[in-house]
This record gives C-alpha cells, sequence and structure tokens, in this order.
C-alpha cells in the first residue's frame, strides 16, 4: 500500500482517491430504524457510485447522563450489523470502549473504530491492531494534531497497517468545539488518510445540561471545508428524523438531505484532485 493510503472493504483510501464515506446513526436504536437507514444508504450508495461504510454504535458508554440511551449492547448490537451487512452490503463499522470488545467486533465488522476520548488508550489500540482489521481512530478533542504521531505509532506497532485519523474538532472553551482546518495537512504528514467527522465537530458537549447540543447547520459549510483542504473522507451521522433520535440528535444530518450534500463533496473532491 502507497505511503498515506489505507485499504478498507476493497476500498483505497487516502491521498489522490475518490472520497471515503462513513455514515449512519449515532447508535443502534432497535433493528427496524437501523436497516432502514443502511438500506437508504446503500441504494445512494450502489446508485451513485459513493463509497460507504455504515456506521452505528452498539453502545454509547460516554453519554452526559447516566440515564441516557446507550444502546443494545455488544451481543445484540452485532447481531444487527450482522444484518446490516447481509441485507445490504455494505461494509460496516462500530466502535470499541474495552480490549475485550475488540475480538468479536473484528469477527463482525470491516473497519474498527476508537473513539476520540479513548484515543490514547495503549491497551485498546493493541487489541484493535491485533484484530488484523483496519482501524479508524478519532483525534482527542484534546489533543494536537501532530501529537496523533504516537496514537499511529501506537497502532502500528501493533501490527495494524491500515489505519484512518479522525479529525473531530477541538476543545474551546466549556461546551463548544472549533475546527482549525490545519490539522488536516498536519494530519497528513503522519502518514495516514484523514477522515472529517462532520457531525461530532458540530456538537455542543453537555450543552444541553444532562445531554449534548450540537448545531447542525454548520456541518455542510464545515465539510465543504474540510474536503477541500484535503480530508479523504468525511464521517456523518445521520437519522431520518434527527429531532426524534435517542443520540446526538441536534448535530445528526436528516437522511433525505445527506445525498445532496454527499454529491457536492464528490464534486469538490474531483476538483481539488484536478487542481493538485
Amino acid at each position: 500500500m502507497a505511503e498515506g493510503k489505507a485499504q478498507i472493504a476493497g476500498y483505497t483510501c487516502g491521498p489522490g482517491e475518490p472520497l471515503l464515506f462513513i455514515a449512519g446513526p449515532c447508535v443502534i436504536e432497535n433493528e427496524s430504524i437501523t436497516l432502514e437507514i443502511a438500506q437508504f444508504l446503500a441504494e445512494f450508495a450502489r446508485a451513485q457510485q459513493i463509497r460507504l461504510i455504515f456506521k452505528a454504535s452498539f453502545d454509547k458508554a460516554n453519554r452526559t447522563s447516566l440515564h441516557s440511551f446507550r444502546g443494545p449492547g455488544l451481543a445484540e448490537g452485532l447481531r444487527i450489523l450482522s444484518r446490516v451487512k447481509e441485507t445490504t452490503g455494505l461494509p460496516i463499522t462500530t466502535d470499541i470502549h474495552e480490549p475485550a470488545q475488540a475480538l468479536p467486533v473484528g469477527e463482525v465488522c470491516d473497519l474498527i473504530q476508537i473513539p476520540a476520548f479513548l484515543c490514547r488508550q495503549t491497551d485498546l489500540l493493541v487489541a484493535a491492531a491485533q484484530t488484523g482489521k483496519p482501524v479508524h481512530v478519532k483525534k482527542g478533542q484534546f489533543l494536537a494534531p501532530w501529537d496523533m504521531r504516537f496514537v499511529v505509532e501506537k497502532l502500528r506497532s501493533a501490527g495494524c497497517r491500515d489505519i484512518l485519523v479522525g479529525e473531530r474538532g477541538t476543545f474551546f472553551g466549556y461546551g463548544r468545539l472549533v475546527n482549525d482546518m490545519q490539522a488536516i495537512p498536519i494530519l497528513h504528514e503522519i502518514g495516514v488518510p484523514v477522515i472529517f467527522d462532520a457531525t461530532h465537530s458540530v456538537q455542543q458537549p453537555g450543552g444541553q445540561g444532562g445531554r449534548s447540543g450540537g448545531n447542525r447547520g454548520m456541518v455542510a459549510p464545515l465539510a465543504r471545508a474540510a474536503v477541500a483542504v484535503g480530508a479523504d473522507g468525511v464521517f456523518f451521522e445521520t437519522h431520518p428524523r434527527p429531532d426524534d433520535a435517542l443520540s446526538d440528535g441536534p448535530n445528526m444530518v436528516p437522511l433525505s438531505e445527506l445525498p445532496a450534500l454527499i454529491q457536492t463533496l464528490v464534486e469538490l473532491r474531483q476538483w481539488v484532485l484536478s487542481h493538485s
């Protein structure tokens, strides 16, 4: 694999390649709505030849409140994700929070995701790498982009060769994130593809008291900016009815609006590549 690129489920992601999209609901609410979202995304991806990986979490272990909905758990979540893969043909990903989750997730998923808050957890990174699956690790909201080289070194030392690094904003004061677009070319210097997490970048942690808020109106402008400066892929959380979603509703893109945004980003990526 060429420097700076990664192979995930037959897709090559990195400089010079078409955009890779990772999309799906924040959390698995139930089997029905998860399949509804996945089928919509699969039909769109096939029709427009979009490189897309389906994402949904089986457990949201870092919810603001103890009483917030977390998901169906590991066993039921992986069963539903397996159904998504069998039904739609889409590659799938989910995040892990504990080293013991890596092996069962690696047996089902095409890509393992490491949450931003856990990006420095050595045992978690090593366990993910040892599955032999590609790993998408999000840059912590508390880290400078150049410090992600140490995270990538941990994964590489444990045997992972296909690594994606996600940019999802940096803490700014209380309850707000900001995006420094310089982070994308800086992360490229580590020699890995860079994914821009457009929906978590507009999150307002704890912004609604016991829940996180968000500003989904800023998702599209930030996504366009990230692609313009060289992001190799974009991560979106999406839901048919975001205001009724059980997690991260304020920053999710309405499912019906996502295809037009993706098409815009595909065209922008083509322009960037043709002028670089």
